[in-house]
């Protein structure tokens, strides 16, 4: 087993250092100094094995600590009608049950699992057991630092702290066992992939319960989830057997990799499935016309025939604000300490919403279906990369996607400003109006950002795998941006005038750079 893990580790990190490559080679400022020879250096080989190395370290940890440090104590820290540290245990529990069905490690159908058993035909067992040991030890090492250090920081008893990694890893081997199990009863694919609309709604309901909850007051007792921890540890020790024991991997891998095998080259198989999936959702309907002309016609188009991919999402969210709203409202009126509440939250916590904002912003959606159904042919005409063609088009496309975003923006920005007269009011009216606006500037912002990002950088290849290292590096400070601005505490009229400001002022800066620099930027990568 040892031998077999070693093998797949090393066909996994080649790949992985010729990814790291071809990332440094799309960094703006190092594209042209390094030559396509690159792969072949043996000392930018050895780099990429470095860095590739590190990052499996880093990775183990990091997103550890990122999901404790923001989704557990980050917004923990908003919740203070329980003592911190049960509500750190709440959070960290139902977070816990997502995450165990969810995100099992094993039913991922990844390209390592490809090449190892479909293409080597590598002993599918051995290596789904190498594989899942040492997932799961990553699980444990990678949290229990964190668990130990954001756990005591909130008041959490050391023997609990302990035993949190262990739940995590219990949590997700008894479901693998209810996978495995299933399987052999009625040969359904696991692929955690492919979840269904029960699945998403129960996240859903969890969700609520793990955030909702804490912010009435109300959060699961620790006797009980203690309980129901220890239960967890002993369901996943008994499941060990299970997994070990079960004959089936080569079949089951055969089904969770099938639609990776039309070809040698996964790629393709990658570019088939994504466009495959992506024409499911667009229109055929040949009475589809406009009556605008030029690229306006070209882009009405495009916004008719995919309604679906960038509009039913948008419409989803929209509803989920309206009921959130409708709950608030109606808790505002039927309890006086939930009203003083709110208002004290409006009133302080206006930068809490442009996380908010930037996590419901459909522009990556957008993007994506731009290139996959559009930019990825388009590309190939010379006309369509001139500097007044791109401008042209980019602000063309950005009211488009402003309109998709503005939708639950509206919503949600008339919301705060019901919520903040039922839970109240205000002596300085102009807030009414500045609450809705700075909302709208959010999404506004958001908008730009992420069609500002796919011009200059155009992150995608032929065969639609994200590949440019900019565009992620971009992606992971904005989010971290985000967050940070969560910490701040300021009144809502000078956070909200300064948002307005600055969404106007990025505007005007986006189009600048568009038209200059995405001539060169917004091509096709090989």
């Amino acid at each position: 087993m040892l031998k077999t893990f070693q093998t797949a580790y090393l066909l996994k990190n080649t790949y992985r250092v010729n990814g790291i490559i071809y990332s440094i080679k799309q960094i703006p400022l190092l594209r042209r100094v390094l030559p396509d020879s690159l792969y072949r250096i043996r000392g930018f080989k050895i780099l990429g094995n470095i860095l590739s190395v590190g990052w499996e370290v880093v990775s183990t940890f990091l997103g550890k600590f990122l999901y404790l440090l923001l989704l557990v104590c980050g917004l923990g820290e908003l919740f203070d009608k329980a003592p911190q540290w049960q509500v750190f245990l709440h959070i960290f529990f139902v977070l816990t049950i997502i995450g165990a069905y969810m995100n099992t490690y094993l039913f991922n159908p990844t390209r390592d699992k490809y090449y190892a058993i479909s293409l080597m035909r590598m002993n599918a067992r051995t290596y789904m057991l190498s594989y899942y040991i040492y997932a799961m030890l990553r699980v444990v090492v990678g949290f229990l630092p964190f668990t130990l250090l954001f756990g005591r920081m909130s008041g959490v008893p050391l023997w609990i702290c302990l035993l949190l990694p262990l739940l995590v890893a219990g949590g997700k081997l008894v479901c693998v066992w209810i996978y495995l199990f299933r399987y052999e009863k009625t040969g359904r694919n696991p692929d955690e992939n492919k979840l269904n609309k029960w699945d998403w709604i129960l996240a859903a309901v969890l969700l609520a319960a793990a955030y909702g909850l804490p912010y009435l007051g109300i959060v699961i007792p620790w006797q009980a989830i203690v309980a129901l921890m220890v239960l967890a540890i002993a369901g996943g020790v008994c499941s060990v057997k299970k997994v070990a024991r079960f004959t089936f991997y080569r079949e089951l891998c055969q089904m969770m990799l099938a639609e990776k095998k039309s070809g040698l080259d996964p790629r393709v198989t990658s570019q088939k499935l994504v466009q495959d999936a992506s024409r499911k959702k667009i229109s055929t309907d040949t009475s589809i016309t406009s009556k605008k002309k030029g690229f306006d016609y070209f882009n009405e188009l495009f916004i008719k025939r995919h309604r679906r991919i960038l509009w039913n999402s948008a419409r989803r969210v929209t509803i989920g604000a309206l009921v959130v709203v409708a709950v608030g409202v109606g808790a505002c009126l039927l309890n006086a300490q939930v009203a003083r509440a709110t208002n004290e939250s409006l009133m302080r916590l206006l930068p809490v919403f442009l996380f908010f904002m930037y996590a419901l912003n459909r522009g990556t959606t957008f993007t994506q279906a731009l290139f996959i159904n559009c930019d990825h042919s388009m590309l190939t005409y010379g006309f369509y990369k001139k500097p007044d063609t791109i401008l042209k088009l980019f602000w063309i496309r950005l009211r488009e996607i402003t309109k998709i975003n503005l939708a639950p923006a509206v919503v949600i920005g008339l919301g705060l400003s019901i919520l903040l007269y039922v839970s109240g009011g205000t002596e300085a009216p102009v807030n009414y109006v500045v609450l809705p606006v700075s909302i709208l500037a959010m999404s506004v912002l958001f908008s730009v950002h992420y069609l500002t990002l796919y011009y200059l950088l155009q992150p995608y290849t032929a065969e639609t795998e994200l590949k440019s290292g900019t565009y992620k590096i971009l992606s992971w400070v904005t989010y971290l941006f985000c967050y940070a601005l969560m910490q701040v505490r300021m009144s809502s009229l000078v956070f909200g005038a300064a948002m307005i400001a600055f969404s106007l002022l990025y505007c005007a800066v986006a189009g600048v750079l568009v038209y200059k620099y995405a001539g060169r930027t917004f091509r096709l990568r090989n």
